[in-house]
């Protein structure tokens, strides 16, 4: 028995796979710097939820639309590297937990820099 779902292990393998599509098969100049940072796939294995950081273009949402537009190819590429019955439909997004790390660690240099940090000299019990 694995110690995690088969959707769980589907996800991981997908995720690399995307990513490796995305450095070496889509050549869009304008694309920015694109990392793959997750993937969920459903319990049936039939939908893949692909999720995206964009760095070096200020639209992310248009770079997420180029690539979308290259779905049906990744998904062939997909296709040809997995051995599944099915492959998954593909849709991507923005991974928003990046953004959200960077507020939380800037409301946190905020509080320390008002002086409401803890002294790390003091016992905290």
């Amino acid at each position: 028995m694995h110690p995690y779902k088969r959707s769980a292990r589907v996800s991981d393998l997908i995720r690399e796979e995307v990513a490796d599509i995305l450095l070496n098969k889509i050549k869009h100049k304008d694309l920015g710097f694109v990392t793959v940072t997750g993937a969920k796939v459903s319990d049936d294995l039939r939908h893949a939820t692909i999720y995206l950081s964009v760095l070096g273009n200020d639209d992310g949402q248009k770079t997420v639309h180029k690539i979308s537009s290259s779905s049906s190819f990744i998904r062939g590429e997909l296709g040809r590297r997995l051995k599944m019955k099915y492959v998954p439909s593909l849709s991507f997004r923005i991974d928003e937990s990046i953004a959200y790390g960077r507020r939380i660690d800037s409301i946190l240099d905020e509080i320390e820099s008002e002086g409401g940090g803890i002294d790390e000299d003091e016992d905290l019990f």
